[in-house]
C-alpha cells in the first residue's frame, strides 16, 4: 500500500510538502551549519603592525589573515586570545569610529568647523550615518566641535579684516549648516553701527574724489552688498563723508 503525503489546506487548494521537504531540510541544515560557524571562537595567532601605516594593527586568527584594527582597538588583544564572531563584530566596529573620529581630528586641525561640515566630510568618505553621530558626540564632549563658538569665530574673523552687517552674517553661517537660534546667540551683542564703519571707513579712500551724490550712492551700494541696512548705512555714509570733507 503506497503511502499519500501529508495534505496541507492553503484556502480552497492542498498543497504537498513532500516533494519540497529535501530543500527545506537542506536550507535548515545550511542555516544551522552558518549558525555554528559564526559561534565558533577563532584564535588570534599573529598581531602584526602594518608596513604603510604604522598605526594600524594587522590580526591573523588561527593562522590567516583576517582584518586590521586601529591600534586604539586592537591594544587589548593578545596572541592566543580566543574572539567570538560577536566580539569580532564589536572590534571592527570601534575601528570603524576610532578611523572615523581620527579622520574627524585631521579635518579640524587647520580651522574651527561646525558640526555641519564635520558630517558632511566624513559622508563624503562614506562613514556610515550611525559612525558619524558617535563621532560627532565624542567631538562635542570633548569641545572640540562647537557651533556657538564656530559662530562666535566667524564673526570675530569677519570684524576685523571683512566687516559685514548682522544680515550678512546670518546668511553666511546658515550656509555653514548654524541653526537660528544659536545664530541669534552669536550676533546679540553684534554692534552693526561701528562694523558700517569701519567697513565704510577702508573703502572711503577709493571714493574721496567724488561728488556726494556719487559718493553716497557707491558707497550705500558697497554697504548694502555688505549687509547692512539703510538705516545703519546712511549716517555712517554722512559721517565719513564729513570727515573726508575736514580733512586738511
Amino acid at each position: 500500500m503506497l503511502l499519500q503525503p501529508w495534505p496541507v489546506v492553503a484556502g480552497s487548494r492542498l498543497f504537498c510538502i513532500l516533494p519540497a521537504l529535501p530543500s527545506i531540510l537542506q536550507q535548515i541544515h545550511d542555516a544551522w551549519f552558518e549558525q555554528l560557524h559564526l559561534n565558533m571562537e577563532k584564535k588570534v595567532t599573529a598581531l602584526k603592525r602594518q608596513k604603510r601605516n604604522s598605526q594600524r594593527i594587522n590580526v591573523y586568527l588561527d593562522g590567516e589573515f583576517a582584518f586590521g584594527l586601529s591600534r586604539f582597538a586592537a591594544a587589548w588583544l593578545q596572541i592566543g586570545q580566543e574572539l567570538s564572531s560577536e566580539k569580532i563584530q564589536e572590534l571592527q566596529n570601534v575601528d570603524a569610529q576610532e578611523v572615523a573620529y581620527q579622520r574627524a581630528l585631521n579635518f579640524i586641525s587647520y580651522r574651527v568647523r561646525s558640526e555641519t561640515e564635520v558630517r558632511q566630510n566624513l559622508q563624503k568618505h562614506g562613514v556610515p550615518e550611525d559612525v558619524i553621530t558617535e563621532v560627532l558626540a565624542r567631538l562635542q564632549s570633548n569641545g572640540l566641535v562647537n557651533d556657538l563658538q564656530f559662530a562666535q569665530n566667524w564673526i570675530e574673523n569677519r570684524s576685523a579684516f571683512r566687516p559685514r552687517g548682522r544680515r550678512a552674517l546670518a546668511v553666511e553661517l546658515r550656509q555653514k549648516g548654524i541653526a537660528n537660534a544659536t545664530i541669534e546667540a552669536a550676533l546679540r551683542d553684534l554692534d552693526d553701527d561701528n562694523l558700517a564703519y569701519q567697513a565704510a571707513l577702508k573703502q572711503s579712500r577709493k571714493y574721496a574724489g567724488l561728488e556726494w551724490a556719487s559718493f553716497r550712492q557707491k558707497m550705500g551700494a558697497f554697504l548694502a552688498r555688505r549687509g547692512f541696512g539703510y538705516e545703519v548705512a546712511k549716517p555712517v555714509i554722512e559721517q565719513i563723508w564729513a570727515e573726508l570733507q575736514n580733512e586738511p
